[in-house]
């Protein structure tokens, strides 16, 4: 992609970024005095851009907060081979505290298997994680978000994620950055099956990243675990929130899932601080979806 076409996508996305944040200032306000919760957004939001080189993971956070949201979760894929670049790193987080926004969590993928059956290759997938850990704590951030993926029967699997997220939580508490784990398909997307698995590692850095929306087990036959039930059972665990979305009907609401009763649940599981938007649907273009769920999360977090 042509860096005119880059320049092209930003002021077109900043331009209506700008524009949109006159819409709701009220709820804005009600949200900034009163609510207990703050909005961050999730870089895979804008993850058809970034492929596309319309954008940067630099741009990232300037973009974040023209669209009024004060935190950035990351992805590694979009700076995969930055992890150790000290230079680029502080670069990052010197646009990060410019902008005034907050590194709140990288989420890793493609770093091994972190309940490996093979002991040397959970192991090599901790010291793939480590990285990002060391990572998360140069830009300020409190947690990298891993996969529990695994092998074997149910319970095996069981205690080998948390083998893997122990060992990988040790390293973690000298940098003092968590580990949390995303309901993200098989059996991560089964409450009971990671709510098992938190007890299992039973260490204080440890902990979920509930996703509203991530909670099919199987998408090929359609296998899925109850959404509202799933975000019971991870919420006691929580150290993040992520509001998926992808379809809105003429209210505003998103057509596939309730966004006060799940918010009613974090309520209830006494969590406070960032929810972040993860927009994936197609109807809408990446910047109206983000807006859209901004708006949602705006509209809930006043009746809370």
């Amino acid at each position: 992609m042509k860096n005119t076409n880059r320049r092209k996508f930003l002021k077109t996305t900043l331009a209506a970024t700008a524009g949109a944040m006159f819409v709701t200032p009220a709820i804005a306000g009600q949200v900034n005095k009163k609510s207990s919760y703050k909005i961050s957004l999730a870089e895979w939001s804008y993850h058809k851009a970034l492929f596309a080189n319309e954008m940067t993971n630099l741009d990232f956070p300037v973009i974040t907060r023209k669209m009024g949201i004060e935190g950035v979760e990351y992805v590694n894929q979009f700076f995969k081979d930055k992890a150790k670049n000290e230079a680029y790193l502080g670069e990052l987080k010197k646009i990060c505290k410019n902008e005034g926004v907050e590194s709140v969590l990288i989420m890793c993928d493609g770093e091994g298997m972190m309940g490996h059956p093979e002991k040397a290759e959970r192991i090599k997938t901790v010291e793939n994680h480590k990285k990002w850990v060391d990572a998360a704590a140069f830009l300020g951030c409190h947690s990298i978000r891993v996969n529990a993926g695994s092998r074997g029967e149910y319970e095996e699997q069981q205690k080998l994620a948390a083998d893997g997220l122990r060992m990988l939580c040790e390293y973690g508490d000298t940098k003092k950055i968590n580990v949390i784990v995303e309901n993200h398909g098989g059996l991560s997307s089964n409450g009971n099956w990671l709510a098992g698995v938190m007890q299992m590692v039973d260490h204080k850095r440890v902990g979920t990243l509930p996703d509203f929306g991530n909670f099919f087990i199987n998408r090929k036959t359609g296998e899925e675990f109850d959404r509202y039930k799933g975000m019971e059972l991870l919420m006691p665990f929580a150290k993040g929130v992520s509001a998926k979305s992808n379809v809105f009907d003429a209210d505003g609401n998103e057509r596939n899932m309730d966004y006060s009763r799940i918010m009613k649940i974090v309520e209830d599981a006494g969590y406070k601080g960032y929810v972040g938007i993860e927009y994936e649907g197609s109807e809408l273009s990446e910047k109206e979806g983000i807006i859209a769920t901004k708006k949602l999360l705006e509209k809930v977090f006043a009746t809370l």
